[in-house]
């Protein structure tokens, strides 16, 4: 059985599904892996990734700590659910999509992470002028 590439105007929805597919995948990805809210399960799995006395369970507790690992299941349990395939029409086209949703997941991961780094060093950078400002606005000002 030989499956046939998918047709040009199809193809431009598949497109449109893998730019979109992976932005709820990078959501609970980088959710679960870095946010506060998941702080105690996550600091949880970390002590158990390195203290299990099986590297199965060990391997199993970093899954959960690592937003690039986890983002592979998460990926799983979407493309599962929506029955996304790219490119091809068979069993190919789903290990085509899963591949290629991860991928562009964990590109917006690192885009996102970047950006929140950016923002970060702004805010450190606004609050140290502010309080510049703040003590100079203190000092009295020689006027000779």
């Amino acid at each position: 059985m030989m499956s046939t590439p998918a047709e040009p105007a199809a193809l431009w929805q598949q497109v449109a599904w893998l730019l979109i597919l992976p932005i709820p995948v990078a959501s609970v990805s980088w959710t679960i892996t870095h946010e506060e809210i998941f702080r105690e399960v996550r600091d949880y799995c970390a002590e158990r990734s390195k203290t299990c006395r099986r590297a199965l369970e060990r391997k199993f507790f970093y899954i959960l700590t690592c937003e690039y690992c986890f983002s592979h299941w998460v990926t799983l349990v979407f493309v599962v659910a929506t029955d996304f395939q790219l490119l091809l029409d068979d069993w190919r086209g789903y290990v085509i999509g899963y591949f290629a949703i991860t991928a562009v997941a964990n590109l917006y991961m690192s885009l996102y992470g970047r950006l929140r780094v950016d923002i970060k060093a702004e805010s450190v950078q606004i609050a140290a002028v502010q309080e510049q400002i703040a003590n100079n606005h203190d000092e009295p000002v020689d006027r000779r």
